[in-house]
């Protein structure tokens, strides 16, 4: 009896519609905090600057004054002190940069704009009001959100948090995943190869790779044979440390693909159970309480699209970010004939050709959903719609970023 695949986009939206928590929370040192995602918003306590502040080296005046031509020097201000002096009719104040301006004045005249003539100044070039003068609240004021939750943090957010003098932040934690493969054709790393039949595994590794730079804490068990009870013994127990749980392998319906059976035995919510795409069409997904467990196919190339289709958006989700898929619309720059009946994910280029976005092939071999190499050179993936038997040159489509 066949089985009946749901559309792509219901299993998809099955899935957000499952997410009902957020991953754990925890603070940490702001240097350390480095391609970690924020858990709460950072707001400004107070304005930057609190005070008009100087931009460049100069002297401080009345922009009404500068008809004058000449201004007598009456203090001076470094920067990192307070403001001393006044600025009144006809007077300067020498300023640096990052000094407070002084009380009176509005304009700042760079150094180069003028001459000195022991305590007076003689000013040769002209500026407009206002010039080399910082407001107060430039760089943000106080209330203002700079940085929202969900953020992956990079220099940029750790510049700004150190800048509002904050030590530690508060970050979700790291998802813990536990990767689990199967099958008695594969070899773990090491293992002499003695026979044709036998596949030195990779999938295994590449799904690691691509979660660890989506920022999680990863635990790869070893290679499991074709052995129900301990399949089933070794998914328990990853099941215990881990938030996600993801297999590769036996998940499909073969003779030795124990996998379906075991998660059916198992007190589960059954999330996706196929879905009506390619490649990986036979991916299963369940929740055991607040935890997942994902059922990706054997194939390399497959289990690598699956990750980025079905894991990715959780692990977005959990972290306050947007659950759907980073997609962008591109030109088609060559004939493309469809292979399957199904939604289709292609490996294929992405290229900034003549001021747009244009999708090619080339590079990409034909073939099975084990060619992992179709994601070598940055690759994205085009997107085919069941209903599509073929693409035109110069039509428009969607393709899925493979964004980490």
């Amino acid at each position: 009896m066949s089985k009946t695949f749901l559309p792509f986009d219901e299993t998809l939206q099955a899935l957000e519609n499952s997410i009902t928590t957020e991953m754990g929370m925890e603070h940490i040192f702001i240097g350390d905090a480095l391609g970690r995602f924020l858990a709460t918003d950072i707001v400004a306590m107070e304005n930057n600057p609190t005070h008009a502040t100087a931009s460049m080296d100069g002297y401080a005046i009345a922009f009404s004054d500068q008809q004058q031509g000449t201004l007598h020097v009456n203090a001076f201000v470094p920067a990192g002190s307070e403001a001393t002096g006044m600025v009144t009719q006809g007077e300067c104040v020498k300023t640096f940069t990052g000094s407070l301006m002084s009380e009176g004045s509005d304009t700042l005249i760079p150094i180069e704009n003028v001459e000195v003539e022991g305590d007076t100044i003689r000013i040769t070039s002209a500026v407009p009001k206002g010039f080399a003068v910082r407001p107060v609240g430039e760089n943000y004021q106080a209330g203002e959100v700079l940085i929202k939750k969900g953020t992956k943090i990079g220099f940029a957010q750790i510049g700004v948090m150190a800048e509002l003098g904050m030590v530690q932040v508060e970050v979700f934690m790291k998802p813990r995943v536990a990767i689990l493969s199967t099958g008695n054709e594969i070899l773990d790393f090491g293992e002499v190869k003695t026979s044709h039949a036998q596949i030195r595994s990779s999938n295994h590794v590449t799904v690691e790779a691509i979660l660890r730079q989506l920022g999680c804490e990863t635990m790869r068990f070893k290679l499991i044979r074709d052995d129900r009870d301990v399949i089933e013994q070794q998914l328990r127990q990853a099941l215990m440390w881990s938030d996600i749980v993801v297999t590769t392998g036996g998940g499909s319906v073969g003779d030795f693909d124990y996998l379906q059976s075991i998660l059916t035995d198992m007190k589960i919510e059954n999330i996706i159970d196929g879905s009506y795409m390619k490649p990986g069409r036979h991916i299963r997904v369940v929740k055991s309480g607040y935890k997942y467990i994902y059922a990706l196919p054997g194939f390399p190339y497959s289990a690598s699209v699956c990750t980025f289709l079905f894991i990715a958006p959780l692990l977005r989700k959990m972290r306050a970010q947007t659950f759907a898929l980073p997609t962008c619309k591109a030109k088609m720059g060559e004939f493309y004939k469809k292979r399957s009946k199904f939604v289709e994910f292609t490996a294929c280029n992405l290229r900034f050709c003549d001021g747009e976005l244009v999708v090619d092939l080339e590079g990409k071999k034909e073939g099975s959903s084990a060619i992992l190499n179709n994601l070598l050179d940055k690759s994205s993936l085009l997107r085919v719609e069941k209903d599509v038997q073929k693409i035109e040159k110069g039509e428009r489509v969607e393709v899925l970023l493979l964004e980490v």
